[in-house]
């Protein structure tokens, strides 16, 4: 039978092969309004990030829910970044 860390890296690992397949058949026109919805999932990233590193008793869960948050604000706070930037291209010159 296999461990439940063995299951996790299984899913982990065809998590990032769909990934990548997803995101380079996007066109490039799209990406900008693709990473304002990836803001919401990871938003939910770091919910679930915070619930480990809080519950969890062992150290390395800790430290993977710390990691977690660290890399989840990362790309909300890029994404933010990047869709107010794109959001400045339409407004009116003054």
């Amino acid at each position: 039978m296999l461990s439940p860390l063995m299951i996790g890296l299984y899913i982990f690992i065809l998590a990032v092969f769909v990934g990548f397949e997803v995101i380079t058949k996007v066109p490039p026109t799209l990406h900008t309004p693709l990473m304002s919805g990836a803001n919401a999932i990871s938003g939910i990233t770091i919910v679930g990030a915070l619930y480990c590193a809080r519950v969890s008793e062992p150290k390395l869960a800790n430290i993977l829910g710390m990691l977690a948050v660290i890399f989840a604000m990362i790309n909300v706070v890029g994404g933010f970044l990047v869709t107010d930037r794109m959001l400045k291209m339409f407004r009116k010159k003054k």
